[in-house]
């Protein structure tokens, strides 16, 4: 057994880096791009206060969950198109598309219908703060319109990544800052040039900015993508010609993925509540840790969806032997890249001051949880390897979505309120306690690997 690993992890795999470097890095500048337009929302609308940094982030958790359930739909989805693009199989990409689109129109129109007429209700269940509360509906009932875009352009981007288009979410990402900074700065401050005024709309003004910017994406996508007659476009019948063996095993897939991430998005929300619940000095400080922790944090999702896609096309080739090798590689070398990310956030947690006009202690608190969080980097890293990486592309998904919630919801989440309200610690104390979780998935993820149960062709 010891020779044998020895072997795999000093096999060499020809184009290894190069292959990784050319898919990854459309899809790390696309989650930048997309990152940063929801950024943006953060930073402009901090430099009006600390009310309105924690209204916007708390109406962002809306947003989360909406885009958690989006993703597991989407990534269950791509587990079937990765394998059969390695099939050459565009016909059943196309049926898998179809069924992603289809259910996720439904659960857009289902978040906007709830943001859009009880903004209020919804804020009510992270903080008791009517302040927060009122400047958070206002922001949610408008962003609520973003979300109906979102139907058709999210899972339409994450498959042109699993076919070699990773480029084109790029680039309409990268206009789509463009527009979120000009139309920020137009409705949160306010424009008056010549005939053209604007009044300032605060909060309010960050939700439209947003609006234009997400809609100009999904119509350059859309647009772009039917013009230069991409592979896995088609008649409207295409997408909608697939029959109860497809869904049900579309489902069985996809399923534990969905639950797997709106569990888990939904107790990323509860760890919001905890310190919305703390105060709003320390929900203002986490908002501000996780906004700034994702520009660093979207070069793991990069590599890691990378090595989910690669793994994907070399098992609907049939190339099983060669998949194990690649697999293995991947474990030392997404840490690796994990150390350099949790490196950056000691930069950014020192520049703090010149991004957000808070008081002096949500700063404080957000750059000690910054350089917290850069110590757990390498961890969380290969759990979302073993997750989103090595377990989807091999349709593993039940292990991974019970391993993935359970560590979460029995072991971080309860430690964190026992934290957080019998023992009322600091929010520095409370964070670490919080991402203790992946340090138990990384036992478990590596276990699985070895036992090579994880491989499975979904798609035969």
């Amino acid at each position: 057994m010891t020779q044998n690993k020895t072997s795999i992890f000093r096999t060499h795999l020809p184009g290894f880096y190069k292959t990784l470097f050319f898919l990854a890095l459309p899809i790390i500048l696309q989650q930048l791009m997309q990152t940063f337009v929801n950024m943006l929302d953060t930073i402009m609308v901090g430099q009006l206060g600390t009310a309105e940094v924690a209204a916007v982030g708390l109406g962002n958790q809306i947003f989360f969950m909406l885009n958690m359930i989006l993703f597991g739909t989407a990534s269950g989805g791509s587990v079937f198109i990765a394998q059969f693009w390695g099939k050459k199989d565009i016909a059943g990409i196309q049926k898998v598309l179809g069924i992603m689109i289809s259910f996720s129109s439904f659960v857009c129109i289902l978040f906007f219908t709830g943001a859009f007429f009880i903004p209020d209700v919804l804020l009510s269940l992270y903080t008791k703060d009517t302040v927060v509360i009122a400047y958070g509906a206002k922001y949610l009932r408008y962003i609520s319109v973003s979300y109906l875009f979102l139907a058709v352009s999210f899972p339409f981007g994450l498959s042109m990544r699993a076919v070699d288009h990773a480029m084109l979410p790029t680039v309409c990402s990268a206009i789509a800052i463009v527009l979120n900074i000009a139309f920020n700065y137009i409705f949160i401050f306010g424009f008056d040039f010549s005939l053209f005024k604007v009044e300032p709309m605060g909060v309010a003004g960050a939700a439209i900015g947003t609006i234009v910017a997400r809609a100009a994406e999904t119509l350059i996508m859309m647009t772009y993508a039917n013009v230069r007659k991409f592979e896995i476009l088609g008649p409207v019948k295409n997408f909608l010609n697939f029959d109860r063996k497809m869904i049900l095993k579309y489902v069985s897939v996809a399923l534990p993925v969905l639950l797997n991430e709106s569990l888990w998005g939904l107790g990323i929300t509860f760890e919001n509540s905890i310190f919305a619940h703390t105060g709003t000095v320390a929900i203002a400080a986490f908002n501000i840790t996780g906004t700034v922790s994702q520009l660093a944090w979207v070069f793991l999702i990069g590599v890691g969806n990378a090595a989910g896609i690669i793994l994907g096309r070399k098992i609907g080739a049939g190339a099983l032997e060669e998949t194990k090798l690649y697999a293995y590689r991947f474990v030392w070398f997404v840490p690796c890249v994990a150390v350099f990310c949790g490196m950056l956030l000691f930069p950014f947690s020192a520049v703090l001051p010149h991004f957000f006009k808070v008081d002096d202690e949500v700063l404080y608190l957000a750059k000690i949880m910054l350089r917290e969080l850069a110590f757990f980097y390498p961890f969380n890293s290969f759990c979302m390897y073993f997750i989103v990486g090595f377990c989807r592309a091999g349709g593993d998904t039940k292990f991974a979505a019970f391993h993935d919630l359970f560590w979460m919801w029995c072991i971080a989440i309860p430690s964190g309120a026992v934290a957080a309200f019998v023992f009322h610690a600091s929010p520095l104390v409370i964070y670490p306690v919080l991402l203790s979780e992946g340090l138990f998935k990384c036992t478990v993820g590596i276990l699985r690997l070895k036992s090579g149960k994880w491989l499975k062709d979904v798609t035969g």
